[in-house]
C-alpha cells in the first residue's frame, strides 16, 4: 500500500484559548497543522507535525507570501472581543476582523481546499429574543459584531456564487482550563481561590456556557461533515443559566470567595437573555454537548488550583 497522506490544516488564531485546544485534538488525530497567529508561539504546544507562522492578517502582500502552500482545511479562530464604541476605535476593530478575513481568503490556494470553517459570535444577534435561532435576522450593536457579521456575509455570498466551501459556527460562551483571566468564569474562580471579596453585577443575565472540549468537537464536525457546507450553526450547551447561579456555584464548590452582587452596572445595550437554540447542529451534524456544567466546572477549577492564575 502507498503512504497515506496526512490531512493538512491551517488554524488561524491557533495560539488562543479555543485554538490551542483544537490543535491538540487534531494533532492527536494525526493531522499536519499550521498555526497562523499574530502572537508568539505557544510554549505549551509543540509537535513534530505543528508549524507556526506569524503575520499581521491585515497585511495582504505579506500574508500571501506566508501562505505559500495549499491546505485541505482552514479554521479561522482569529480576532478578539472588544466592545469599544465606533468613534473610539471601531474602525480598527472592524478592519481587524473583516479586512483580515478578506486577506486570508484571497491568500488561500483554493484548488485543494475542502472546507473553511469560520468562527462567528453570538454578539452578531444583538438583542434578539432567546432562544436564538440561526434564521433570526442579525442585529449587531458593536463594531466587533459588525466586523464578524461582515465576514460571515462575505463567506455565505461566496458559497452561493462561487462554491466556496465554508461553514459558520456562531459560538456562545465558552469556558475551560487555561482560559484568559479577562473572562467571567476564570475571574470568579481565581477570585474565590484567593479568598477575595469581589464585585459583580446583579447577575440576572441568562447565558449559555459550553465547555471547550464540546466546542472543539463541533468545529471538527463542521470541517468534515458534508451537510455543514454553506450553513450557519449556533453552538452552545442549550441550557441557559443565570450569571448569579454560576458565580454562586463556583463559590460553593471552592468554599471560598465573597461575591458582592449588584455592584457593577449592566453594559449599555446588553442583552439580558442571550442563549441559543442548538436544534440545527444536532439535527444536521449530530452534535450535542457531552460535558455538563458540574463536570466542566470541576475540571476548570482543578486546573486553576494546580496551575495558579
Amino acid at each position: 500500500m502507498g503512504k497515506v497522506k496526512r490531512k493538512t490544516i491551517l488554524v488561524i488564531g491557533g495560539t488562543g484559548f479555543i485554538g490551542s485546544n483544537f490543535i491538540k485534538k487534531i494533532l492527536n488525530l494525526g493531522w499536519n497543522v499550521t498555526c497562523l497567529s499574530l502572537s508568539k508561539k505557544n510554549k505549551h504546544l509543540s509537535h513534530k507535525n505543528l508549524k507556526y507562522i506569524f503575520c499581521d492578517f491585515t497585511k495582504n502582500k505579506l500574508l500571501k507570501r506566508k501562505l505559500n502552500k495549499p491546505f485541505n482545511y482552514v479554521v479561522n479562530l482569529g480576532g478578539y472581543i472588544d466592545h469599544e464604541k465606533f468613534f473610539t476605535k471601531g474602525r480598527s476593530i472592524i478592519n481587524d476582523h473583516f479586512i483580515s478575513t478578506i486577506n486570508i481568503i484571497l491568500s488561500l490556494n483554493k484548488k485543494k481546499l475542502q472546507r473553511y470553517v469560520h468562527i462567528g459570535t453570538c454578539d452578531e444577534y444583538g438583542k434578539n429574543i432567546s432562544p436564538i435561532k440561526e434564521k433570526f435576522k442579525e442585529d449587531p450593536i458593536s463594531s466587533y459584531a459588525v466586523g464578524k457579521l461582515a465576514s460571515i456575509n462575505l463567506l455565505t455570498m461566496l458559497n452561493k456564487t462561487e462554491n466556496f466551501p465554508c461553514a459558520i459556527l456562531r459560538i456562545f460562551l465558552v469556558y475551560g482550563p487555561n482560559q484568559k483571566n479577562d473572562r467571567l468564569i476564570p475571574q470568579v474562580i481565581n477570585g474565590c481561590l484567593r479568598k477575595k471579596t469581589f464585585q459583580v453585577s446583579k447577575g440576572t443575565q441568562l447565558r449559555d456556557f459550553c465547555y471547550v472540549d464540546d466546542i472543539v468537537n463541533a468545529i471538527l464536525l463542521a470541517l468534515t461533515k458534508k451537510k455543514a457546507e454553506g450553513e450557519i450553526f449556533n453552538v452552545g450547551s442549550g441550557k441557559p443559566i443565570s450569571v448569579k447561579f454560576i458565580i454562586k456555584k463556583i463559590s460553593k464548590i471552592i468554599k471560598r470567595g465573597r461575591p458582592q452582587f449588584n455592584k457593577i452596572p449592566f453594559r449599555k445595550n446588553e442583552n439580558l437573555k442571550l442563549y441559543p437554540s442548538i436544534y440545527k447542529i444536532r439535527k444536521l451534524l449530530g452534535w450535542r454537548p457531552k460535558i455538563n456544567l458540574d463536570e466542566g466546572l470541576e475540571r476548570t477549577i482543578n486546573f486553576y488550583r494546580l496551575n495558579g492564575n
